[in-house]
């Protein structure tokens, strides 16, 4: 059985070994689409991000404006039809999201909300990661949104995305995650969402669809490894790799348009429980003369 690094926070200790008990070793050749940047025990937000173009010798594009998630929607591979009934204005949003500004409402479960207050006492504040608003926001501007593309220093091609948000007041880091697309052994092309934790991460693969209205709809609802879903991924003292799939978590996106304007439900359910709903609406930045 693996052990998890011992040098590092109690509680990082704990959850890692927790992986390591009830997950699955892999190999790196193997699960080449799962993978994705580890955090370090020394916080993730922005550091993360200079240390991650630092390790793979890569630049920081400068360029504030039109910078997507994606570089182009056919990075999805939908089918003609679906893509042609996908609403431009998303199709814009997704590449071109620097465009663009958010307002945030969350509402969670009752139930759930002690949960989400151990998350932020445990983990959130200490590493700069997940620090999901504990009350119920019904009218925010306070998300700053930022689209940070990583270049080949000699092609000046992008080579990673990161999409950091943070609170405008206080600066925390929301989520900082690492954006690309990847396919799962079904063959099918997902979006994959990698949040950096303390020796590993956090992934999130997200399968697309368009729904009747246009709308992109983004689900992590598997059942098994190769599937869409919510993934712990960590190496153990000995550098060996493991993942932990987390059938019971679900996540669902739906980002449509309607009279131009963009808005986006975000669902969390846990055991078929509605956890927390994000609630954004999305508008084009406008221009400052």
């Amino acid at each position: 059985m693996g052990i998890a690094i011992l040098k590092q926070n109690f509680q990082d200790v704990i959850t890692q070994q927790w992986v390591i008990l009830f997950g699955k070793k892999i190999t790196k050749n193997q699960y080449e689409w799962l993978l994705g940047p580890f955090g370090t025990t020394k916080g993730i937000g922005v550091k993360f991000i200079k240390q991650l173009a630092k390790n793979e010798q890569l630049t920081i594009d400068e360029k504030e404006n039109d910078k997507g998630i994606l570089s182009s929607i056919n990075q999805l591979n939908l089918s003609s039809e679906a893509q042609h009934k996908l609403s431009k204005n998303v199709i814009d949003f997704y590449e071109n999201t620097s465009n663009y500004d958010f307002d945030l409402k969350v509402k969670w479960n009752p139930f759930f909300k002690v949960f989400g207050i151990l998350l932020r006492l445990l983990f959130s504040n200490r590493i700069e990661q997940l620090n999901v608003p504990i009350e119920n926001i019904e009218d925010s501007k306070s998300l700053k949104s930022d689209i940070i593309h990583l270049l080949d220093a000699k092609t000046k091609k992008v080579k990673r995305t990161i999409w950091l948000r943070t609170f405008k007041t206080s600066g925390e880091v929301v989520y900082s995650g690492v954006y690309e697309t990847c396919v799962i052994p079904s063959g099918q092309t997902c979006i994959k969402a990698i949040f950096p934790l303390p020796n590993g991460n956090a992934t999130v693969i997200l399968s697309p669809s368009v729904g009747e209205n246009g709308e992109l709809i983004l689900t992590s609802s598997g059942k098994k490894i190769g599937d869409s879903g919510f993934y712990f991924l960590l190496n153990d003292s000995k550098g060996n790799l493991w993942t932990k799939f987390i059938k019971s978590f679900k996540d669902e996106l739906v980002v449509g348009s309607r009279n131009e304007n963009i808005t986006a439900l975000q669902t969390l359910t846990l055991w078929n429980l509605r956890v927390l709903q994000f609630q954004y609406t999305i508008n084009k930045k406008t221009s400052e003369i």
